[in-house]
């Protein structure tokens, strides 16, 4: 269970995570290899040397246009890791269906569009309620953890408590792309109390770095991180573990 802290008003209580997850997302390690169509780099083995390096789960998000992991590379990385995958989807019947066959731990649904570069903001869950409801149905019933991709707004984290999500992840992209302004960092931090009061898990990613990511991992009640590209991107000087460690020892010292 989380540890109890008092709340900054002396009012309601804030709760700590004992242990804040790094999920180690390899879409781009992917998107090196795709960019010849080529054998290599193997998100695998990307994979494999992340859990090595101390990473907690490994995240991959199968694009509906494949421009990246592919779906043998999902099925590959499922059956290889040790730790545990949290597969990052759209809420399609297509990827519902993948998601039913392989059952990875988690499943979060996030927006999809053809023409971003990477996901621009968090998931309207006010959108479709009801096709969202229906496959995090389909999940539970099939014992796969579900997730929801959302901007730090206190209604998208009412709606996705309504809908019965298990956790809620929190696009922190606006707080990565403003450094200096407070206002993101406080959205965040309320979305995450919020959440957990509302008996969500919170989770958070997104443009995060070593540079960065001191002041999100220590809101306490985040237990989990999704980081990806600054790794990779760090990988290329410094090796994949060594990055992984890095990030992991930044997160680290936020916590204490």
């Amino acid at each position: 269970m989380p540890d109890a802290l008092p709340a900054a008003d002396g009012t309601v209580p804030r709760v700590r995570a004992p242990h804040q997850r790094l999920y180690v997302n390899i879409d781009h390690v992917a998107t090196v290899r795709q960019a010849r169509r080529a054998a290599e780099p193997d998100p695998v083995a990307a994979a494999l040397l992340c859990e090595a390096a101390g990473a907690d789960g490994i995240t991959a998000h199968l694009r509906e246009d494949r421009r990246h992991i592919q779906d043998a590379d999902i099925d590959a990385i499922a059956a290889s890791i040790r730790t545990v995958l949290n597969l990052e989807m759209a809420c399609t019947h297509e990827m519902v269906g993948i998601a039913l066959r392989l059952r990875p731990h988690e499943v979060t649904l996030v927006p999809e569009k053809r023409t971003e570069v990477t996901t621009e903001g968090g998931l309207d869950v006010t959108a479709d309620p009801r096709g969202l409801g229906r496959a995090i149905a389909e999940m539970k019933r099939a014992g796969i953890r579900t997730s929801l991709f959302i901007d730090p707004d206190a209604e998208m984290v009412r709606r996705s408590a309504d809908l019965g999500t298990d956790a809620i992840e929190l696009h922190t992209g606006t707080y990565a792309h403003h450094p200096g302004d407070p206002g993101p960092l406080a959205a965040l931090d309320a979305a995450a109390a919020l959440a957990v009061r509302l008996g969500m898990s919170a989770h958070a990613g997104h443009g995060l770095t070593v540079a960065n990511v001191g002041p999100v991992a220590a809101i306490p009640e985040l237990e989990e991180l999704n980081i990806g590209h600054s790794i990779v991107s760090r990988a290329l000087f410094v090796g994949l573990e060594a990055s992984v460690r890095e990030i992991r020892a930044a997160m680290d010292a936020a916590r204490r």
